[in-house]
């Protein structure tokens, strides 16, 4: 006799040894080896006989008494059910009777009569008869114990359908066994670090009886995916750490050595479970029915709890350093913008886009973190109650969430409590800007008076309660700036003009009586002089407010007779062609008035005008309009910058470096010429001499892309900045009135430049004689007969002209009286660097690209006469000349950067370097730059810049060590006392600094300007100029010419992803607008290039570009991402190159629903009202009548323009 363990459960002994043994293994850790089958049997057939006899003789009793009480219970249950539902109840109760007998069918003749009653006796009797019977394999269901021999039929057929599997999800819940469970716990598992999660019964019942409609979640849902990124539990296997199996099973194994060499032979075939009860599944099925990730999906979800507890973990951080130290402002700051990057891993960031209430959802969150936001700045608020930063930060989070009434009360409050901080100011005057709901120019205007004359008081100590802050006059001159920006562009340049000219009167000519009263008491000495009809700043027989003054006090003057000089009146029409539409001539006559008129109107006493000869009375600007807007400006440097303002305001070019930008550029910017400079091929060294700022000059408001109505600023114009040069002059210094000469020469040339660009030849030459009158002019003057830096301008207007041979003789004469001061003289070094460039340019002209004699070379022969020391003008150099120039190169630049720190900080600060020339060294890294590339290679050349960039970009970080972190502001910001750092603490320091920083930039425009020079002639691997100008972009983005040249190299290229990714690294970094501007032009030009490709081409020829998709979503997207910054949302060009772009496409509607969300940002802005009437004519009346609401400048109204129309 076999003996085999007995199993745990004696019953299915026999049905365990009949199985096969994939089947056994399934039970194999059930087994109790201790119990043995043999005599489990034995017991269980005595314990049968001795109790068959009691049974049977009570059985008969009990089969009675258990039928009466059946008979009893369920007459009860049809008394409780009522009336109305026992119908029903006793057809179902039928029906189930039926279907019983059915079933077993069996039962069904036994009994002759038609009684439905069947008593337990005789189901016991039938059985008892039936046991020695098999049990057939048809649809014969019976209890296991009831067999006879359990091991050869123990299954049974069910050939009966069952439409409820068809009709419902799941099985009938009666047919499904239940199962109480004592505790939660599991046999053989951990408790400290394992668990079993086990379904609770009341919680289905609860949705059950809820809401009955909604369905379970799905995996994609919001509530699946939170319940997946939320911190996971200890896993319920865990690693052995010292087991090399790293295969899972679904149990705890218990050491049966048996079965583990069974698993070896099984391979990889998974155990039978409650899931996989046949073992036909594999591992990762059986895995993914349990809900379960195989080992490298439980990495990533370990790695996303890791993140979860890092988030916690950096939270927590946040929290004990806030309690630490809880004045850290910039902390606070850090940490409300830390709420983004929490919610994004809360919320799945754009994950939460894919599903259906992505945007309901989102905006929910959104608001969420917004409250959040503002409860941490509120917190920080009462903390640090005068940290201005964090007030900012306040407000900035409420304007999504408070009313604007609510917003405006809190920021009058703001700067009513701190009238002496300029940041604030700038960010109120900004707000109460773009404020449409309640923006009116007049509003805006007034605001910028309060602002000033706030500040000014807090300078001059008249309010004693708030003490001046350091630079306030320097923050004043620059809101005073953004005041007449903002009067340009919203068209009052009267106002404007005004404001300059009073200014000009109130600083350069003042009494010295008035000096040291205060800025209010010398505005109210000044408002006679200005109501007097005394000749202003600009204006023919202007003699200055300090002259009136001290005339009035000796009794006054009369007036002199009128010249003999009339103004020509204008006899040309307004409307040119009646024929075209009404918008047409509404704007070609209303930019022509404004290029016009933008001079204030004056009455001429001498023809007997009054003031109520105006017919235009908005020309006319009261005292009322800028008398609050008047500032003192003790210092000399700030006087020069006001002044170099001005001529910028007026269209002339201007030192970058003393004129220093204003705080927030974008709002200026309107220009397209800022994106276009640098595209001429005829002069790629020089084009990048004059860089054009991208705002427009005053008189020239128009469209986007519309053209200017004189080069200049007409006859009016130019005999008032005449007027400007002759008055102001003579009161500055030598040293500052060298600043003015220089801005006006080269306003000649931006003239003449124009003229070029247009292509008019007769224009060009009426030009180029008014210009070269003007520059011999200004030669004549005996402080300028030595100036090298007005003759170099001179020499190259000339050569602009094509009178080559004269531009050489000025050349010449300039370097014979720079004398033998050679390398030394930084202006020497740039002239001959322009004049060996120009050689270089016409030469490669002449000969194609080709090399030849270096010696006979005119540009080689330049510089090394440079270097020499000499004026010697012969047209060929020896070798040994040459060698002797690099020599001297050499010595010259490594003397020169190792001198650096020296100059940045000078000991005497009387004797102050406003040119820079110690500092200045484009000129004469230029030269040897250039000199290497003619004589050795385009390798060295990029030696010699590389070298000089790397000292001068080390020597600015060190001086600028906040400038590294982008924080800055907030910095500044956040110190109560507004100190400034150490490296901005002088104005000279702060000078030194903008000057190496202008050098940087120019030594880095001309690197890339040699490789691309040399990459066009020759052959060169373009890695280097895009290294070049990549490194530089990095640390200068805002430079307008490098990426100028950036974008022509890369628009060479089909492959578009390197520039791409590029132009996303610089905006992710910076806040300037002119990166998100050229990325735009790049991929507007590279567009424009496969628009082209696709026309032009026949379908049998092959394209030259390859087609390109998505363009136009791409462009879209870099407008919205451009528009959503701070700076971008308040930049005129993006939103007008945003409008501009949609109309090209054919998406009129759309580009009239951006124009009405510009106007949210920018209603100052005149020129998007225009750019309106020419892509939406049809809403002309809409727009005129929006303009005439919010005050703007309307020069012409439509009757007038009826009125015109009709004549």
């Amino acid at each position: 006799m076999r003996h085999s363990n007995m199993a745990l459960f004696p019953a299915f002994a026999e049905v365990a040894d009949n199985k096969d043994e994939d089947s056994s293994k399934d039970l194999e850790w059930l087994n109790n080896k201790s119990f043995q089958t043999v005599d489990a049997l034995s017991l269980h057939s005595r314990f049968l006989d001795k109790t068959s006899e009691k049974l049977n003789k009570r059985e008969a009793s009990v089969d009675r008494e258990v039928s009466s009480a059946e008979e009893e219970n369920e007459e009860k249950g049809e008394s409780n059910v009522p009336p109305r539902k026992k119908k029903k109840k006793s057809e179902k109760k039928r029906k189930k009777k039926k279907k019983h007998k059915k079933k077993s069918g069996r039962y069904s003749g036994s009994s002759g009569s038609d009684s439905d009653t069947i008593y337990p006796s005789d189901l016991k009797r039938e059985q008892e008869a039936e046991r020695h019977k098999v049990a057939p394999l048809a649809s014969c269901f019976s209890w296991l114990d009831d067999l006879q021999s359990p091991t050869e039929r123990p299954f049974c057929v069910d050939r009966k359908p069952d439409p409820a599997n068809w009709t419902y999800k799941s099985l009938y819940r009666g047919d499904v066994a239940r199962y109480k469970r004592k505790g939660h716990s599991s046999l053989g598992l951990d408790c400290r670090r394992q668990e079993v999660s086990w379904e609770d019964t009341e919680t289905n019942k609860k949705q059950k009886g809820g809401s009955s409609k909604k369905g379970a979640d799905r995996y994609f849902s919001t509530v699946s995916r939170q319940l997946l990124r939320r911190e996971l539990p200890v896993p319920v296997f865990p690693t052995i750490p010292g087991c090399s199996d790293s295969s899972t099973t679904p149990f705890v194994p218990l050491g049966d050595n048996d079965g583990e060499n069974k698993g070896r032979e099984t391979g990889d075939r998974a155990q039978p479970s409650s899931v996989n009860p046949l073992g036909v599944y594999d591992s990762s099925t059986a895995l993914w029915l349990q809900g379960k990730g195989q080992q490298d999906q439980q990495k990533q979800d370990n790695q996303t709890g890791e993140s979860t507890v890092l988030l916690a973990g950096r939270t927590e951080e946040f929290n004990r350093r806030l309690r630490e130290q809880p004045a850290d402002a910039q902390l606070w700051i850090e940490f409300i913008r830390y709420q983004d990057e929490l919610s994004a891993a809360a919320f799945g960031g754009e994950e939460e886009q894919q599903s259906n209430d992505s945007a309901e959802h989102r905006k929910s969150s959104y608001k969420a973190v917004l409250e959040k936001k503002l409860s941490i700045a509120e917190r920080a608020v009462a903390t640090n109650p005068l940290c201005i930063a964090l007030q900012l930060e306040r407000l900035r989070i409420c304007q999504e969430l408070w009313e604007p009434s609510v917003l405006a009360k809190e920021w009058k409050k703001l700067v009513f409590l701190h009238p002496n901080s300029a940041t604030l100011w700038r960010e109120y005057l900004l707000f109460t800007q773009s404020y449409f709901s309640n923006f009116t120019v007049s509003k805006v205007n007034s605001a910028y008076g309060k602002c000033l004359s706030m500040l000014s008081a807090v300078r001059d100590g008249s309010m004693v309660s708030h003490p001046a802050l350091p630079g306030i006059e320097e923050d004043m001159l620059d809101i005073f700036t953004q005041q007449c920006h903002f009067l340009r562009q919203s068209g009052h340049s009267e106002k404007a003009i005004s404001l300059f000219q009073a200014m000009m009167d109130f600083t350069f000519y003042k009494p010295d009586s008035v000096r040291k009263l205060s800025t209010k008491q010398q505005a109210e000495f000044f408002e006679p002089f200005w109501d007097s009809g005394e000749a202003r700043v600009g204006e023919l027989g202007a003699r200055g407010w300090k002259a009136w003054m001290l005339q009035q006090e000796r009794g006054g003057w009369l007036q002199p007779s009128a010249e003999e000089e009339e103004e020509e009146e204008e006899d040309e029409e307004e409307v040119k062609d009646r024929s075209q539409p009404r918008w047409t001539v509404w704007l070609d006559v209303e930019s022509s008035r404004e290029a016009a008129h933008w001079l204030p109107w004056r009455p001429d006493k001498a023809k007997g005008q009054s003031e109520e000869d105006c017919e235009d009375p908005d020309r006319q600007v009261l005292f009322d309009d800028i008398g609050s807007s008047l500032i003192c400006l003790s210092s000399p440097e700030l006087q020069l910058r006001l002044l170099l303002h001005f001529l910028s305001f007026l269209g002339l070019p201007v030192d970058s470096v003393l004129s220093a930008t204003p705080c927030q550029p974008g709002l200026i910017l309107e220009s397209l010429s800022l994106l276009t400079q640098g595209n001429k091929l005829r002069h790629p060294l020089t084009c990048f001499d004059l860089p054009d700022p991208g705002v427009n000059s005053v008189g020239h408001m128009t469209t986007l892309q519309g053209t200017r109505k004189w080069v200049g600023l007409g006859k009016q114009g130019e005999k008032f900045v005449t007027s400007v040069f002759s008055m102001v002059q003579p009161v500055l210094p030598p040293d500052h009135r060298a600043f003015l000469s220089l801005s006006w020469i080269q306003y000649e040339k931006v003239k003449v430049m124009r003229c070029l660009h247009s292509g008019n030849k007769k224009r060009l030459r009426t030009q180029g004689k008014s210009s070269k009158r003007v520059a011999k002019r200004l030669l004549k003057e005996p402080d300028n007969r030595s100036s090298l830096v007005l003759w170099r301008e001179y020499a190259h207007l000339e050569w602009m002209l094509d009178n080559l041979d004269e531009a050489r003789k000025v050349f010449s004469t300039a370097t014979a009286i720079g004398g033998t001061k050679g390398l030394s003289s930084p202006t020497l070094c740039e002239l001959c660097l322009l004049w060996s460039q120009l050689e270089a340019e016409d030469k490669a002209k002449e000969q194609g690209g080709t090399q030849t004699d270096i010696t006979a070379s005119p540009a080689v022969c330049i510089l090394t006469r440079l270097a020499e020391g000499t004026s010697s003008s012969s047209q060929s150099v020896s070798p040994v000349s040459i060698l002797k120039a690099r020599r001297s190169y050499e010595q010259a630049l490594t003397a020169s950067l190792s001198a650096l720190d020296q100059h940045v900080r000078p000991k005497a600060p009387d004797q102050e370097d406003l040119l820079g020339e110690k500092l200045r060294l484009r000129g004469l890294v230029g030269c040897y730059a250039l000199f290497q590339y003619l004589t050795v290679s385009i390798q060295a050349a990029n030696t010699v810049y590389s070298q000089a960039r790397e000292r001068m970009e080390e020597l600015y970080r060190t001086l600028t060590p906040e400038k590294q972190l982008n924080s800055n502001d907030e910095a500044n910001l956040a110190s109560t006392d507004g100190s400034h750092s150490a490296a901005d603490s002088t104005p000279t320091n702060r000078h030194c600094v903008n000057r190496i920083a202008a050098e940087c930039e120019v030594l880095a425009v001309q690197q890339a300007a040699l490789l691309k020079y040399h990459n066009s002639i020759g052959v060169f691997p373009l890695v280097t100029l895009r290294q070049t100008l990549t490194s530089a972009l990095s640390v200068w983005p805002s430079s307008a010419p490098l990426w100028s040249i950036y974008v022509q190299v890369e628009n060479r290229y089909h492959s578009a992803g390197r520039a791409r990714r590029f132009f996303n690294s610089v905006t992710r970094d910076t806040s300037s607008m002119v990166p998100r501007l050229f990325a735009i032009v790049a991929e507007q030009q590279r567009k424009q290039l496969v628009d082209a490709a696709q026309r032009s081409c026949c379908h049998d020829d092959a394209l030259p570009i390859l087609p390109e998709n998505g363009l136009s979503n791409r462009i879209r997207g870099l407008f919205e991402s451009a528009i959503a910054t701070e700076m971008g949302a308040h930049c005129p060009l993006v939103w007008r190159m945003y409008i501009h772009f949609l109309v090209s496409e054919g998406k009129v509607d759309r580009a009239r629903g951006i124009f009405y969300k510009a106007l949210q940002n920018i209603p100052w802005a005149k020129g998007l009202y225009m750019d309106a009437v020419q892509l939406f004519p049809e809403h002309l009346q809409e727009f005129v009548d929006l303009m005439t609401e919010k005050e703007l400048r309307l020069r012409l109204p439509l009757e007038e323009l009826d009125i015109l129309l009709e004549d």
